[in-house]
């Protein structure tokens, strides 16, 4: 596997002789991440906008008693609906809500429970390890404290709780090494509190986090701009880590590491299996946490160490986001239905799909990447044995670099079932470094940058 090959390994053998010790072994297209993407339906993500849309607004503060409107009967529907995929696939998952009152708070001043329903698929081999998907269950109008008016919130973001309800109802047919956690977080308008209360739960629990893929606002392909475009898609992922140690950023001054962070590789391996999975769709990866001055419910697991990207549609319509509805000035105001391109957030819930899936089949990322080769003309890299239930799983490990201006991995090598490796007549100054696990049916990893700047945790 050779992420956005940019160069050809032997090209770069010939011109540095590396030693091939280990014979590089090519990535092995895996034919069921395209039965998964082609499993993807445009019509069932279309039928549960339709639904979430149905209960009028989704305000974190609104109804909750009626069962046909306000958040309390969004809810609701959503875990019948994770209710029902389970059944389907023999009680596959297990289901329930996730709340905390809050209070106090800008954005909620009264003591309101917010809810989220999460959706756990178990993993047969390594259970502890999760790779996740979300959406996000509330809307909101122009007033954001405004909890009665209609906020139909097709795109922002019924269109994100869809294509993770789609996206379960689709991997729920296989068993993975690792879990896979479909959620529907509230609270987001409010202050990003379901994240925030998944997240804290999550690192109380020991959760192994490798990968967080929120979804906000998949389904609109014209921007304000007028430019329309389904091919397109961005991947939002912060540089250095936020929970990154005094010690730690006097280090990376030295051996590199802003571009690196996991949150940074999971976009890249997104990006890639774009490139190889997902027809008609570029994705790009954006250096930022998230849209300029803006966020998501990525950030708080970010905050809290563990990698988290946001992925999203490349163009905007501000006419259709946070907006009471109305029409002035010819201008049609509002978050409707009719804004959602459902056949381009089928193709995005198929892009978390097949990324979820792989993450998932593949062996965890390495851990304790160390690096050396100072003062020489090789590179050494080592990492940590895997676990005791991952040694049958793992077929080896593969090694990756690029020059220090490339965004993309350019070349890689399969070293084997090893623990070190050195690169021979790679000069460690003038790339960067990673390594990716490899199990035995040839699913990779992300690629895991040395050092506590790109660990993505024991």
């Amino acid at each position: 596997m050779n992420f956005y090959p940019k160069a050809s390994l032997a090209g770069l053998c010939s011109a540095l002789m590396i030693s091939t010790a280990s014979a590089d072994v090519e990535y092995v297209d895996q034919q069921a991440l395209h039965d998964i993407q082609a499993q993807v339906s445009a019509a069932r993500i279309e039928a549960d906008i339709n639904k979430l849309v149905s209960f009028g607004t989704r305000h974190t503060l609104s109804e909750t008693e009626s069962d046909t409107r306000g958040i309390g009967a969004a809810r609701r529907w959503i875990k019948a609906e994770f209710d029902k995929i389970s059944a389907a696939c023999g009680d596959c998952l297990d289901v329930y809500y996730q709340s905390r009152v809050i209070e106090g708070e800008v954005r909620i001043p009264d003591p309101v429970e917010v809810v989220s329903v999460i959706a756990v698929q178990r993993g047969t081999v390594d259970p502890n390890r999760y790779v996740i998907m979300s959406g996000d269950i509330d809307s909101r109008v122009s007033d954001v404290m405004d909890y009665t008016s209609d906020a139909p919130g097709a795109n922002d973001n019924a269109s994100g709780v869809a294509g993770t309800l789609e996206a379960a109802r689709v991997l729920s047919q296989y068993k993975f090494a690792g879990s896979i956690v479909y959620a529907a977080l509230a609270g987001e308008e409010q202050g990003l509190f379901g994240g925030r209360i998944m997240a804290e739960q999550a690192q109380k629990d020991g959760w192994r986090i490798k990968a967080v893929l929120n979804n906000d606002m998949i389904g609109n392909i014209e921007g304000i701009n007028g430019v329309i475009n389904n091919t397109t898609a961005r991947i939002f992922a912060e540089g250095t880590r936020q929970d990154e140690t005094e010690a730690d950023t006097r280090r990376r001054r030295f051996t590199g590491g802003e571009v690196d962070s996991p949150s940074r590789n999971v976009a890249r391996y997104i990006d890639w299996m774009a490139d190889r999975y997902i027809p008609n769709l570029d994705t790009m990866v954006i250096y930022r946490l998230d849209r300029f001055g803006r966020g998501g419910h990525h950030r708080p697991f970010n905050d809290l160490g563990y990698p988290g990207v946001r992925i999203m549609e490349t163009n905007e319509n501000y006419n259709r986001q946070h907006q009471d509805l109305r029409t002035e000035n010819g201008i049609v105001y509002g978050d409707t239905i009719d804004g959602v391109d459902f056949d381009y957030a089928a193709k995005l819930t198929a892009l978390n799909a097949v990324s979820l899936a792989s993450m998932a089949w593949a062996p965890s990322p390495p851990a304790q990447v160390k690096i050396a080769g100072a003062v020489s003309a090789d590179t050494t890299l080592s990492w940590a044995p895997a676990s005791a239930a991952e040694k049958e799983h793992i077929k080896g490990y593969r090694i990756y670099w690029r020059h220090t201006d490339a965004p993309n991995w350019e070349f890689s090598q399969y070293v084997g079932n090893v623990n070190e490796f050195t690169l021979k007549n790679v000069v460690i100054d003038n790339y960067f470094f990673g390594v990716a696990s490899v199990s035995k049916d040839g699913y990779e990893s992300p690629v895991v940058f040395p050092g506590a700047a790109g660990a993505f945790g024991e």
